[in-house]
């Protein structure tokens, strides 16, 4: 009979290979086999073991510790810490301590980037690609990194602005400084709720380098005035208007515009295009399982387009 481990492990393999990792036992481990390996139940030191081993152009670059469903996640950052001290002197490695981990039941997954000024897990949808991680290594690339200078690297420009809306910006990037994710601006009716976002998501990606910026509404009549709020906005410093420099979707089907730097989106479409993911996903994990045992005939569907959406 399998373990809760085993049966967590059985989840989690289908979403590694979706989002770019080979699996291997540790009794044929070949590190050139892909940019990308997971190396299962890896030994450590102290005949320790780890669930999963990450490597990325054969070297060790992070760990995922697979816990139950319905497992509590929070706390076990601190044992994936240890994995990453722990590593065997016969694996290459980026650095040590090792800079990413993972805990995940295959149904819920935490993160944790130890490059970050102030570690800390969060949640995520997926693992992330080899070749992110290995982006990440680079300071440039650290996005938490440029938050913390956020405040330090250009003077706001306040002749656009009322003081409410100064005060409101300036608030939020002390906030995303000390790594706090989560904020709350509450600002007054007709107040420029939108054109203070809009002067923030301009800062972020100029000053911050943000890729891509979700900007969520309840209704489609929001998203579609939001739109108009980007088109309209004149630029503080350069004079351009916002979609003469960064493209915005209006997020109108479950195709996401790689090129778009904002992406507006009703809550309502971006639930459907997650449960969409989600149903592929567990589809895909049915069709292998299928596959594996000879009962049925089926094509592997490949998730992994729609997961780019998800984060």
């Amino acid at each position: 009979m399998s373990s809760p481990e085993e049966l967590a492990r059985e989840k989690i393999d289908p979403v590694l290979e979706q989002c770019g990792w080979i699996l291997q036992n540790r009794s044929t481990i070949n590190l050139s086999a892909s940019r990308g390996v997971a190396i299962r139940e890896a030994l450590l030191k102290d005949r320790d073991e780890v669930d999963y081993l990450l490597f990325v152009d054969s070297k060790a670059i992070g760990t995922v510790e697979a816990k139950p469903e319905g497992h509590t996640l929070t706390g076990v950052e601190e044992q994936s810490g240890k994995y990453g001290k722990g590593l065997l002197d016969i694996y290459p490695k980026w650095r040590e301590p090792l800079p990413f981990a993972y805990e995940s039941t295959g149904i819920e997954t935490q993160f944790t980037n130890q490059l970050d000024p102030s570690p800390k897990s969060r949640n995520v949808f997926a693992f992330h690609r080899p070749e992110t991680l290995l982006e990440w290594l680079e300071p440039e690339h650290q996005l938490n990194t440029r938050l913390a200078n956020l405040l330090t690297a250009d003077q706001m420009p306040t002749s656009n602005l009322w003081s409410a809306q100064i005060e409101a910006i300036h608030n939020l990037e002390k906030s995303l400084a000390a790594n706090k994710r989560r904020a709350l601006i509450q600002m007054a009716t007709g107040s420029g709720k939108t054109y203070t976002a809009v002067n923030f998501v301009y800062r972020l990606i100029k000053l911050a380098g943000a890729r891509r910026v979700l900007f969520l509404v309840d209704r489609g009549n929001l998203g579609d005035q939001t739109l108009k709020e980007f088109q309209q906005f004149v630029t503080p410093d350069d004079g351009r208007k916002f979609t003469e420099l960064y493209n915005v979707q209006h997020l109108q089907s479950a195709q996401l515009d790689r090129v778009s730097r904002v992406c507006i989106s009703t809550i309502q479409r971006l639930y459907s295009i997650l449960r969409s993911f989600v149903w592929l996903n567990k589809r895909s994990h049915r069709t292998r399982s299928r596959e594996e045992t000879g009962s049925a005939s089926c094509a592997f569907n490949e998730a992994c387009g729609m997961a780019s959406v998800a984060p």
